[in-house]
Order: C-alpha cells, then sequence, then structure tokens
C-alpha cells in the first residue's frame, strides 16, 4: 500500500484533488487501469510541457513521458502520500528525461526551427517568433539540470522547495542552478541581439 510516513491514513486525509490523488494511486497500487488512466489525463499534460522544455524533441518527449508513467504504474505502491503525487511524477520524469540525455539522443534537438507565423501585423509577429527563437536556442544551450529548474520555475510554478523534491538535491544548489541558468540566458540573449 502507499507508504504513509508512520501516520494512519485516516490521520492525514488530505482535501479536495490531493485527496482525489490518494484515492487514485491507492487503486493504481492494486493495478486498477482505470485508476491509472485518470492519473495519465490528469498529468501527462503538465508532465509533456515540462519534457519538451527539456528535450526539445517531440519524439523523444513521448518516449520519456512513456517511460515516466510507466515508472508510476510500476512503483505506485512506493508513493509517499504525505508529498503531492505531481511532485513525486516530476521526479520521476526528470530522472527518466536525464537518463535520455545522458544516451546522447538530444543532440539534433534544436534543428527542428518551428514555421514562421502568419499574421495581419506581419512586423510584430516577426519580432515576436525572432524573440521566441533566440530564447529557445538559449534555453537550449544550458545543462539539461539549469533547463529543468527554468522549465518548473517559469513553466510549470513550482517554487525553490518543491524544486528541490523534485530534482533531488538542496534548495540552496537549486537557487545556485537558476542563478547561473538565469546568467547564462542574459549572456546568451545579450550575444544575440549584438549580432
Amino acid at each position: 500500500m502507499l507508504q504513509t510516513a508512520g501516520l494512519p491514513h485516516e490521520a492525514r486525509a488530505p482535501q479536495g484533488a490531493a485527496a482525489e490523488d490518494v484515492r487514485l494511486m491507492a487503486r493504481v497500487a492494486l493495478e486498477d487501469v482505470r485508476a491509472f488512466e485518470l492519473v495519465y489525463r490528469r498529468y501527462s499534460p503538465r508532465l509533456a510541457r515540462f519534457l519538451r522544455g527539456m528535450l526539445r524533441q517531440q519524439a523523444l518527449v513521448d518516449e520519456v513521458l512513456d517511460d515516466t508513467m510507466l515508472v508510476a504504474w510500476r512503483k505506485a505502491h512506493t508513493w509517499d502520500a504525505a508529498s503531492q503525487l505531481s511532485t513525486w511524477l516530476f521526479a520521476i520524469a526528470y530522472r527518466q528525461a536525464l537518463k535520455a540525455v545522458r544516451r546522447d539522443v538530444t543532440a539534433q534537438a534544436l534543428d527542428e526551427e518551428p514555421a514562421a507565423p502568419a499574421s495581419a501585423e506581419p512586423d510584430g509577429e516577426l519580432e515576436h517568433y525572432q524573440l521566441r527563437l533566440r530564447l529557445a536556442g538559449a534555453l537550449g544551450a544550458l545543462t539539461p539540470e539549469h533547463r529543468a529548474v527554468v522549465e518548473l520555475t517559469y513553466y510549470q510554478g513550482y517554487s525553490c522547495r518543491e524544486i528541490a523534491d523534485i530534482v533531488g538535491c538542496p534548495v540552496a544548489t537549486v537557487k545556485t542552478r537558476m542563478f547561473y541558468a538565469r546568467q547564462r540566458l542574459r549572456g546568451l540573449v545579450a550575444r544575440e541581439d549584438v549580432s
């Protein structure tokens, strides 16, 4: 059954979505496929967004998302209901993404550029498009660890404490990674402006 940090489940019953997550994961731990489908539908969009930011290649994102959810299915009984389910799932996704990066399958990540947008105001759209490209290029130049803290902070809305839980490092390390990521992004975007 789910780990409950030594407290009876009834003594720690969470409210709202957290309570629903506990009920669903208890069923997933018993290999209830329908419960797992609900968990998948609830969390896969956010996980996919995070993985796209880290991996930059849709085929790889899909593969790592599948690997993440497979681990969640197999290890559902190990989830500690004292933590948020999203934190546990993002931690799994982060580790799976790092494994994929280590396999060196992201070498072509920035080769696929999105098509230029068509719009009634081409100058404004072109500037916006160019800024998005510069930012995407700068994010792609970061290490996976630095890219992860940027993605988790700005795109997923996690706090430094939650990110530390997800990536498995101290809060100070998360803050240091964020500092260096911002510094590197500033330098890369400024270099683009000079060119």
